[in-house]
């Protein structure tokens, strides 16, 4: 028996999975699943290279917080054998409660429960199954764990789960800015009173890093294709569930069906475990199944949002730095229901308002802090020449709106 296994990643190159328990959380159904459900959800629209999936991205974190700990460690900081394998056991499994097109789920058919909240609860699930190898892991999850850097490194300003995704999806998409040195940030690295630092020299890769940061968030996370067809499958999900509501009989998978036809809140999620176990059963196959055959439903609505993603025909987006008017929305309600012989209210399902936010550093977070070779510290809005505070700190919102266009036909 070999005692460690080499997956060959286009990003990182040869990456080396110790045998035991680290394996096996590899190798398990729950984290297997996890290839089943694409990383960056429907940014495929707008960048057809963005297949990678959420088991990439959970091998490419567990690469970078292993070479962490291995710099940490050179450094002098003491990390036990069992608290790495743990942080990297945490790490393989930060995204694993994470549904198809994650957040389009927690807005419809899963409501009031985070994709960090089922994380918790599938981890704790897998423990049982190996006998509590992974109380460790979940302490350090939870920040219950004494040494905290352990968990600034899973969830932080610096975590791996951050290094890796942008790196990758920088990878996948072609959109070259958010390319990191996620090498030398690592490199890097250091620990003062328990709490990760960085050493001065690595301030430019510092800077570069919160730069891409905010590129990759309004290129590729917010770009207005991928809110409008985010936008779209919200709605599909929605009228399906309203139809299903009133006993209208839709194709779905088991898992997707029991969805739809069932009210989930936080409390049933808990207290009901068909829940968990439906939930475990959906990945992206069973949304695309349910959109191509609800393509020729006939529900005008349904049909038309599912025709819609399934053959790349969607909103149009507009935006705006200043709120959408009454009048417009009014005026294209009125437009989008003659259009589609539908109701004012049906309507609503193909007009979407919103706003968008995003800044680069929040200190109150967690701050980034920069250490200096007489060992003392400042954070990176006051050690930086080039970004200082106001500039790092400061909101940028935009209002869209996305609407039906109007060549768009119920045939």
């Amino acid at each position: 028996m070999s005692e460690r296994k080499i997956i060959n990643d286009p990003v990182f190159g040869f990456i080396n999975i110790p045998k035991g328990l680290l394996y096996n959380i590899i190798c398990h159904p729950l984290l297997q699943r996890l290839t089943r459900i694409k990383q960056l959800g429907l940014s495929s629209a707008v960048y057809p290279g963005a297949q990678h999936t959420r088991f990439q991205h959970s091998l490419g974190a567990f690469y970078l917080m292993s070479e962490a700990i291995k710099h940490l460690t050179a450094k002098g900081n003491f990390i036990f054998d069992s608290e790495a394998e743990a942080v990297e056991a945490s790490i393989l499994l930060h995204d694993i409660g994470h549904g198809p097109f994650s957040h389009v789920l927690e807005h419809t058919i899963v409501n009031g429960i985070s994709h960090e909240e089922i994380s918790l609860m599938l981890m704790e699930r897998m423990n049982k199954d190996m006998k509590g190898q992974l109380n460790l892991a979940i302490q350090i999850f939870k920040d219950e764990y004494p040494k905290k850097f352990l968990h600034q490194l899973v969830s932080g300003q610096l975590d791996m789960d951050r290094l890796d995704y942008l790196r990758r999806d920088s990878f996948y998409t072609g959109v070259t800015e958010g390319n990191i040195g996620s090498a030398r940030i690592i490199k890097m690295l250091d620990v003062k009173d328990d709490h990760l630092v960085v050493e001065s020299k690595g301030i430019y890769s510092i800077e570069n890093f919160l730069m891409a940061r905010r590129l990759m968030y309004w290129q590729v996370y917010l770009h207005k294709t991928s809110v409008a067809s985010e936008k779209m499958l919200i709605s599909t999900l929605l009228r399906a569930k309203e139809l299903a509501a009133k006993g209208v009989e839709l194709f779905a998978s088991p898992a997707l069906k029991f969805f739809l036809y069932n009210s989930i809140g936080k409390e049933e999620f808990y207290s009901n475990p068909n829940c968990l176990e439906n939930f475990i059963q959906l990945d992206d196959n069973d949304i695309w199944t349910a959109l191509k055959v609800w393509s020729s439903h006939n529900d005008v609505v349904l049909a038309t949002l599912s025709r819609g993603l399934t053959n790349r025909r969607l909103f149009k987006v507009e935006i705006s730095p200043s709120p959408i008017s009454k009048k417009r929305k009014e005026d294209l309600l009125n437009r989008i229901s003659k259009q589609l012989v539908i109701s004012k209210k049906e309507a609503n399902y193909f007009l979407s308002t919103s706003s968008i936010e995003n800044d680069m550093y929040k200190k109150e977070d967690d701050s980034i802090e920069i250490i200096y070779n007489d060992g003392s510290t400042k954070d990176i809005a006051e050690a930086s020449d080039m970004l200082n505070i106001s500039l790092l700190s400061r909101k940028v919102k935009k209002y869209y709106i996305c609407y039906l266009r109007e060549e768009e036909s119920i045939h």
